[in-house]
């Protein structure tokens, strides 16, 4: 089987699971374990990175589940407008669903589809977001050079996923996630960075953060 046909194979069923998933994802033991605070990295490190509070910006956020970053974001003072971007289409209507409860349509929308494959012009956002998603990317160098092109000059963007570089993370990401989620790819920080800078990404800062649940976070701007 060719590696073409293996991605596809892969992407129509990792398509399906989170179908499958997205009802009951908000009530995931994960939502309080992990991505609640990786949310509130991204907003910390977005005012970190964009000390203007004052200026509208554009944000991407890819692999969006079912939009609680961008809702949470839309909840701020902050200028920002959001588009939540995942695979799922269920996701997208759920968390489509989710903003218009909170009176967020003006602030958040949602696009459904492939992320090697952004549906978007060139410099279309200031921001990329990108939570616990990454290491489900077969071509994760692909999708890299798809947000650098997305981005406008100075972008900024934020990824979140496993730190797996520690004894702990390596049991966590390497061998209890890959188990169970089968073909997945948690990048050392060394990696990331590479492959950021094969992107034409700078400015690469590391974070690593949590202890039971270590997770890295890795910001770069668009050269």
């Amino acid at each position: 089987m060719s590696e073409n046909k293996r991605w596809h194979l892969w992407k129509h069923h990792a398509q399906e699971e989170f179908n499958r998933w997205a009802e009951t994802y908000d009530q995931s033991v994960l939502n309080r374990l992990l991505f609640r605070r990786c949310y509130l990295k991204f907003i910390e490190l977005i005012l970190k990175n964009y000390p203007d509070r004052e200026t509208p910006r554009k944000l991407l956020d890819v692999g969006c589940g079912t939009g609680t970053f961008a809702a949470m974001l839309g909840e701020t003072s902050l200028p920002i407008h959001s588009v939540g971007f995942d695979m799922a289409e269920m996701m997208c209507k759920l968390g489509l669903e989710k903003v218009k409860k909170l009176g967020l349509e003006e602030k958040v929308n949602f696009v459904n589809g492939d992320s090697e494959h952004l549906p978007f012009a060139e410099g279309s956002f200031d921001i990329i977001t990108c939570s616990n998603s990454f290491h489900h990317y077969p071509n994760q160098e692909y999708v890299l050079t798809e947000m650098n092109r997305i981005l406008k000059p100075g972008g900024c963007i934020i990824i979140i996923d496993g730190y797996r570089d520690n004894v702990l993370g390596w049991f966590i990401f390497d061998v209890c996630v890959e188990k169970a989620e089968k073909a997945v790819h948690h990048c050392s920080a060394e990696r990331m960075r590479n492959i950021l800078q094969q992107a034409n990404f700078a400015d690469i800062v590391q974070d690593k953060f949590g202890y039971w649940v270590p997770v890295l976070a890795t910001v770069a701007k668009k050269q």
